[in-house]
């Protein structure tokens, strides 16, 4: 079993930044793909990055791309998400994931086997 934490959402201002954070523990996640997704009220969970621990390889949703930026700290067994420029349609729970097979490319919600619970993410223009 891998156990997610997430933790850095709040409510911002329209251009504001904030940095999520997801610590894992459990299992050695050297070989996991970790990722994040988002859910808005009435909405299907969407992908937003990616990230191969093993090689540090990232992936981002169209969407999201030169706004946010997914990263890892091996020694903090833990994954980022820089989320910069936020607007209002950025405002959902944010979700951290992870799968030791997926492919960093995989960005179905179904690819990954765990799941963090969740931090709001609220932007007001």
């Amino acid at each position: 079993q891998v156990q997610l934490v997430e933790s850095g959402g709040g409510s911002v201002q329209a251009g504001a930044s904030l940095r999520l954070s997801c610590a894992a523990s459990g299992r050695t996640i050297s070989s996991y793909t970790l990722a994040w997704f988002r859910q808005a009220p009435g909405k299907e969970r969407e992908f937003v990055a990616a990230i191969s621990w093993g090689t540090d390889s990232t992936y981002y949703a169209d969407i999201v791309k030169r706004r946010f930026t997914i990263s890892r700290d091996v020694t903090k067994n833990t994954v980022y998400l820089q989320m910069n420029s936020l607007k209002p349609e950025d405002t959902a729970v944010y979700y951290c994931a992870a799968d030791p097979v997926a492919n960093v490319q995989a960005k179905g919600a179904l690819a990954y086997d765990y799941w963090g619970q969740g931090t709001q993410v609220t932007v007001s223009s």
